[in-house]
């Protein structure tokens, strides 16, 4: 039988041959198709050559690719372009893709990615929505998005949301996050979870985080980790910390420290206090510090970190190192880090609502790989307002009463307040910059020094 089909192959190959050096395009293309399973790389492109220079659309969008793969760009480019020109959307979107990446000339690629896309290229819609984000061009990107998500495409599913949470309509952005999700995009799934979060359905959010955790998202894992805690399941909020933490995200290395420590465990406690604070966290500095002080007695490991943590800016590390220095005979060095503590930090856990407005400002700005706002620094600014102006009857002349009550100048209060607004009402301004947020940050810390030393914590 194996020599039969041999035969009969060698039949058929005979008369292809016979047929592509007669002028037949079709047959050409098919011996070239032969030569290239054979591994025969030359002899394909001989026969595909044959066949495009009399219009064969297959072949000349396989010698672009036999171009490209051997490093030929310029070859590439002659074929895909004949190619696309003869109405072949992949490659056109492939000639675009080389054109932007070989030459950076965007003005043709985004020419032919518009010619691909309109002929059905899922990929094209694609890149040429993000063209046209780069270019400022929100709307067209959106129309060319929604069609690569309409086509199936998870990540533009998922950039559609970002551009309508942008936008402030968080409906919207709701639907094409549900839709990424559904299409397996992890950052979608837990991007829903947030928003669900903060507009008040815990339950539908709980439902997306453990989608996201599912597909090993750490930030999905955090947040199951922050609801087991509010509802005093240590067992699982630890799991879950713990999770995130051997990710590497250093808030969660402290959250599994604190829950540890309610669990009764020092030693894996001690562990994870330990790695966040060599890390830099302040927080868990200060924690590793009484820990050490607590279960082994050791004063000088105790005011080592307390040490560090102090000059992270910990207002009670300071404190405890003054207080400590004081009792191991520095009393000098320790009125010192008493009457020059620094500012306390939120004297409360944030509202859920506002941590997930925050790290939802932090994933947006961040996913294109641009460097995002710092979700711990918008939790800081969200908060402390909350917790200023949480009694206030009148919220409307918050601005002129801080600054009056915490001798301020109101113009401050003003960008602290612009940035909270922003951050609370997406679409309501462009997202504050990195210089804006440390603006608002040094206000915060101002109005927590000035306004609740006695109330606030860490």
């Amino acid at each position: 039988m194996r020599e039969q089909a041999g035969l009969y192959a060698g039949e058929i190959e005979h008369e292809l041959l016979a047929a592509a050096s007669g002028g037949d395009a079709d047959a050409a293309h098919r011996l070239g198709r032969v030569h290239a399973r054979r591994g025969d790389q030359e002899g394909a492109r001989h026969w595909w050559e044959r066949a495009a220079i009399t219009g064969n659309i297959d072949s000349a969008y396989n010698l672009g690719v036999w171009h490209e793969r051997h490093g030929t760009f310029d070859e590439a480019l002659r074929w895909y372009e004949m190619a696309a020109g003869l109405g072949d959307a992949e490659a056109a979107a492939n000639l675009a893709t080389l054109l932007l990446e070989r030459r950076g000339d965007v003005a043709a690629a985004r020419c032919w990615f518009e010619r691909a896309a309109q002929r059905g290229s899922r990929p094209a819609a694609r890149r040429l929505a993000l063209l046209c984000e780069r270019d400022g061009e929100t709307r067209t990107a959106r129309e060319w998005h929604r069609e690569a998500a309409l086509r199936g495409d998870a990540a533009s599913a998922f950039d559609l949301g970002c551009l309508a949470y942008e936008s402030g309509e968080d409906t919207e952005a709701l639907h094409w996050w549900e839709v990424a999700a559904r299409g397996g995009h992890t950052d979608a799934a837990c991007a829903t979870g947030l928003l669900l979060q903060a507009t008040g359905d815990p339950e539908g959010a709980e439902a997306f985080f453990r989608l996201a955790a599912a597909a090993e998202h750490p930030a999905a894992a955090s947040h199951l980790g922050g609801i087991a805690l509010a509802r005093r399941d240590l067992t699982s909020a630890r799991a879950w910390f713990e999770r995130a933490a051997d990710a590497g995200r250093v808030g969660d290395q402290r959250m599994a420290g604190f829950v540890c420590v309610e669990l009764g465990d020092a030693a894996a406690a001690s562990h994870w206090f330990g790695r966040a604070a060599a890390s830099g966290d302040a927080e868990a500095a200060y924690n590793f510090g009484l820990l050490l002080i607590a279960e082994d007695g050791d004063l000088a490991a105790g005011q080592q970190w307390f040490r560090q943590a102090a000059l992270g800016g910990h207002h009670r590390a300071a404190r405890e190192l003054g207080t400590l220095l004081s009792i191991t005979g520095n009393a000098e060095e320790g009125e010192r880090w008493l009457a020059e503590a620094p500012p306390p930090g939120l004297g409360r856990v944030c509202d859920t609502a506002l941590v997930a407005r925050a790290e939802l400002a932090a994933t947006i700005t961040g996913r294109h790989g641009d460097a995002p706002l710092d979700a711990g620094k918008l939790v800081e600014i969200l908060g402390t307002w909350d917790q200023i102006t949480r009694d206030l009857p009148d919220h409307a002349g918050a601005v002129a009463w801080l600054g009056d009550l915490a001798v301020l100048p109101e113009s401050a209060i003003d960008r602290l307040s612009s940035a909270r607004a922003t951050l609370l009402r997406p679409g309501s301004a462009p997202w504050p910059g990195p210089t804006e947020i440390e603006e608002a940050l040094a206000t915060a810390r101002l109005l927590r020094r000035r306004l609740t030393p006695e109330t606030c914590g860490g």
